[in-house]
């Protein structure tokens, strides 16, 4: 018997001392964890946002070219924004566009066709209605009608697109040139300090190369809009043409019967 409660104290007893242990090492491993969450809680309210660190950059590569580059990506942005809401209202469906063009031609004549064609917005519209408006007179003064205005209307499609391609070779030119001036205040303060101290030379050189980033990415932002826009003026030019050919060849058929 008492071997068996020998047995059983000292069973006992491990397990207690098992127990302890293991509290032990969870407390231990909770106060870890916790410490390791409370660092990485804290961790991100020491570093700055992307807004911050956008600001700090700005700032640091100096308000006047940053200014004159940051103008250019507004300016740049407005005008591209216009022409991509003017060039979608352009956009218009040609084939069912042309196929009430062809109804109306067939059923109520040129009256009805150029009614249609004022109830449609759209550069394609306006050529129909161009065309149909001189069907009076001979194919000849019609295709000339079409070709004029199709002129005018791609005039009005390209209408301050060449302001973006100014904005897009400016910005890294103004980046450039800020990188010059940067590192000739660099050097003027290496001159006037008259030691060659890395401190110097890696601040004027880090605003320098702040201002040509700044440019890059300002061109590279309006490059893409502006690709955007060229290939929706080539699309709606496409139309255009392929309208008119469409058109001319209503009135031919028109005319025969």
């Amino acid at each position: 018997m008492k071997r068996l409660f020998s047995i059983l104290a000292i069973t006992c007893l491990m397990a207690i001392g098992t127990v302890n242990a293991n509290a032990t090492t969870v407390a231990t491993t909770a106060t870890t964890v916790a410490s390791l969450t409370q660092d990485d809680a804290e961790a991100p309210a020491e570093e700055l946002s992307f807004h911050q660190e956008l600001k700090k950059r700005f700032i640091e590569g100096g308000p006047g070219f940053m200014g004159i580059v940051l103008l250019c990506l507004i300016l740049g942005l407005a005008i591209a924004i216009e022409r991509i809401i003017f060039l979608n209202l352009s956009t218009t469906n040609t084939k069912k566009l042309t196929q009430n063009v062809e109804d109306a031609l067939n059923s109520g004549g040129i009256e009805a066709a150029k009614e249609v064609c004022r109830n449609t917005k759209g550069p394609v519209a306006s050529i129909y209605y161009q065309g149909l408006d001189r069907a009076d007179e001979d194919i000849d003064a019609a295709e000339k009608a079409v070709v004029a205005y199709g002129g005018v209307q791609m005039g009005q499609l390209e209408k301050n697109v060449s302001w973006i391609s100014l904005f897009i070779a400016l910005a890294p030119m103004l980046g450039f040139m800020g990188t010059v001036i940067g590192m000739i205040q660099a050097f003027d303060k290496i001159e006037a300090a008259g030691d060659m101290q890395p401190s110097l030379v890696a601040g004027g050189i880090k605003v320098a190369l702040l201002t040509t980033v700044f440019g890059l990415i300002v061109a590279i932002i309006l490059q893409i809009f502006y690709n955007y826009i060229i290939a929706k003026i080539d699309s709606i030019v496409n139309d255009m043409e392929d309208a008119s050919i469409t058109l001319m060849d209503m009135l031919v058929r028109y005319k025969r019967k």
